[in-house]
């Protein structure tokens, strides 16, 4: 079984900067990168987990929101990961999307 710990930790440190953040930096583009990044790893999911099935796309819950949906969305990235590789792409994109978002 693939140790996904790398990924959610990093996922779970950007969420508690998230959570920390001011609103005010939260409007100027922290939650939306947040959101951008669950979409993305929700869609990582989607297809590891049925190829063929159109994917759904995460809604937008609100900037108060994007720390809960960039978790979720990573666990369920984590429980159908099938390599090495592929949890590095996906800590990559977290760390780049936390760098983005500026917290």
């Amino acid at each position: 079984m693939l140790d996904t710990t790398p990924l959610t930790s990093a996922v779970d440190h950007f969420a508690d900067r998230l959570r920390a953040a001011p609103q005010s930096r939260l409007q100027r583009g922290a939650a939306a990168e947040a959101l951008a990044l669950a979409r993305e790893l929700s869609l990582r999911a989607q297809r590891l987990e049925d190829p063929e099935a159109a994917p759904r796309e995460m809604p937008d819950a609100g900037m108060f929101a994007a720390a809960d949906q960039i978790t979720v969305a990573a666990r369920d990235l984590a429980l159908v990961l099938k390599d090495e590789g592929q949890l590095a792409e996906a800590v990559t994109l977290v760390a780049e999307a936390q760098n983005r978002a500026g917290v």
